[in-house]
Order: C-alpha cells, then sequence, then structure tokens
C-alpha cells in the first residue's frame, strides 16, 4: 500500500520532471524544483510551476518552504511564508494537485529561475486534530478550494 510520495501531473509527463530526494540521510526536506523556466519580476509574486503531486495519508500534510540558499542569494521568499498541501488536494477536478511555489521576488532586478532548479523543499507530517473536530466537507478545487463548495 502506497503512503506518501510525489508523481508527474499530466500535462508535464515527459518534460523530464525529476521526482524530488531528499540529499543527505538526516534531510527532512524533499528537493523541489521549477517545472520551467521562470522570470521573477522585483517586487511580484509569481506562480512558479513544479510538474508534481503529493499523495499522503488522510492525517498527514505536505509543509513547502523556499529553500534558504534560493532566499539568501536571490531575495526570494514564499509569498505565504509556508505552503500547506493538504492530502485531498491530490487529484483534485481543478489542476490535478498540481503543486505551483508562490514566490515573491524582494530584490530590485528580475530573478531567472532555470528549469530543475531546486527552489523549495517539501516536508511530510502528521497534525492533530481538536476534541470538537467535525470537518466533513469536500474539496472541489485546487488553490483557494478549501471552504468552498462545489
Amino acid at each position: 500500500m502506497r503512503k506518501r510520495g510525489f508523481e508527474i501531473v499530466s500535462s508535464f509527463a515527459g518534460e523530464g520532471i525529476v521526482l524530488p530526494q531528499r540529499k543527505t540521510r538526516s534531510s527532512a526536506g524533499y528537493d523541489i524544483a521549477a517545472a520551467a523556466e521562470v522570470t521573477l519580476p522585483p517586487g511580484r509574486v509569481t506562480l512558479v510551476p513544479t510538474g508534481l503531486k503529493a499523495y499522503m495519508c488522510p492525517d498527514e500534510v505536505l509543509i513547502v518552504s523556499i529553500r534558504s540558499s534560493i532566499a539568501l542569494h536571490h531575495a526570494l521568499m514564499l509569498a505565504n511564508g509556508i505552503g500547506v498541501i493538504d492530502a485531498d488536494y491530490y487529484g483534485n477536478d481543478e489542476n490535478e494537485g498540481h503543486i505551483q511555489i508562490a514566490v515573491m521576488n524582494l530584490g530590485k532586478a528580475p530573478v531567472v529561475l532555470a528549469k530543475g532548479e531546486r527552489i523549495a523543499q517539501g516536508v511530510f507530517s502528521r497534525y492533530l486534530l481538536t476534541d470538537d473536530d467535525d470537518a466533513a466537507g469536500k474539496r472541489f478545487g485546487g488553490f483557494g478550494s478549501t471552504g468552498r463548495s462545489g
């Protein structure tokens, strides 16, 4: 039985997308790369496609953060600080669960990210629920769809 991992979304099949990997035995994060060359204008938020989707157990989440070297060397940050990829984002009807990274360029010049450049890292984690949790909704789309009805 599959528990968690990454797959390539169908729109990027055959595009040379590499599945994320940890680089050392003690690394928590899986390096996530840009699926295409993207230019990030200064002072703007740009969605960077990864060509990936992530599957996991229902009580897990994929936390995505910017790689520290990208942040330091290029003055980039995630627009929302961290990304939260819910288990039910996988395979959604709107975008198949395609993980796109919302990156803010804090610098004064455009930054070009090359296809295959590692820009973020993802950490799978379990989460806890409150005693009175009764969430029963169903996801009906991609970005911003939590709580939206179909």
